[in-house]
């Protein structure tokens, strides 16, 4: 089998790969049949060359990538919704009425994303900014307190991921991430695809999501450390104009480590590789089976 750049994401039991334009997805229905659906999509990273530029290309992705795993998700979602149980609600209906179904879905999975970031900035910003304002009393030096809303930024981003290891269905996800990144491994060793290969494979990657998440806000520490700003408003206004900046530096970041191997690729990748080990859990031969069906119909 020859090495491929893929990338995958996993959903609700299933998993999606992705190559290039194109990606399959493929979910075990619960009657234990395996769905699978391949699609393309181009970036507007290739289709602009402004936006293809290093930097600006890693803020683009990032937005990119929040609506086709908010999209991939809904489309896992749907196999396991009981008829009956859930009632749409009466904004969903308006929007059906006006658009159609397909223009609603779309609408409601923008605004998913919109919500997310709006929840995302809130816990990871807003949070620790409101947290270290306390300590100015205690931090005369700004970038003192620059470094404390860091380091509290990096706590909280431990703390989440840790809590939300414990429910099931997010176990269940964690699972499949597991076997996404085995499977991904067992095509970059050039073996054959099958659930005897891709089980000894390990369940960690440097090209995973999880470490984009770690060196964002390790990044974030490091470029908002040297505002020297202590009014709050304006503290908040600068972590949120430079937080493209800082998305677009973490993806460059990232490539390089997913390109390189050495000691420092190690060193800069161990906090997020630690945190792979929440994020990730050993999974079974039948979401193995279904990683292996995602990867080889992005293949194709």
């Amino acid at each position: 089998m020859k090495k491929a750049d893929v990338g995958g994401q996993a959903v609700i039991e299933g998993v999606m790969m992705k190559k290039q334009d194109v990606y399959a997805i493929a979910v075990r229905k619960p009657n234990k049949e395996i769905v699978i659906e391949k699609k393309t999509y181009q970036s507007l990273v290739k289709k602009n060359s402004l936006l293809g530029l290093p930097i600006i290309r890693g803020a683009v992705t990032f937005v990119e990538s929040l609506v086709m795993g908010m999209k991939i998700l809904t489309y896992s979602a749907e196999f396991f919704e009981v008829e009956g149980e859930f009632e749409q609600s009466k904004f969903e209906k308006k929007l059906e009425n006006k658009y159609g179904k397909e223009k609603m879905d779309s609408i409601i999975i923008y605004l998913s994303v919109v919500i997310a970031i709006m929840m995302s900035v809130g816990l990871f910003i807003l949070l620790p900014l409101g947290i270290s304002q306390l300590l100015k009393p205690l931090l005369a030096d700004t970038r003192l307190l620059n470094l404390a809303d860091g380091f509290i930024r990096v706590i909280i981003l431990f703390i989440y991921i840790y809590g939300i290891s414990f429910l099931k269905d997010i176990k269940r996800v964690f699972q499949y991430h597991g076997a996404e990144h085995k499977s991904i491994h067992c095509l970059e060793n050039e073996e054959e695809l099958t659930v005897e290969n891709v089980r000894k494979q390990s369940r960690l990657h440097k090209r995973c999501g999880t470490n984009f998440l770690f060196i964002v806000v390790a990044i974030s520490v490091i470029v908002l450390t040297m505002f020297n700003v202590d009014v709050f408003w304006l503290r908040l206004v600068i972590r949120l104009s430079m937080f493209p900046v800082i998305a677009g530096i973490s993806y460059e970041v990232l490539k390089l480590l997913g390109r390189k191997d050495g000691i420092l690729s190690d060193v800069l990748s161990f906090p997020g590789m630690c945190l792979q080990k929440i994020t990730t859990n050993e999974p079974d031969d039948e979401q193995i089976e279904v990683a292996i069906a995602a990867l080889k119909g992005a293949l194709e």
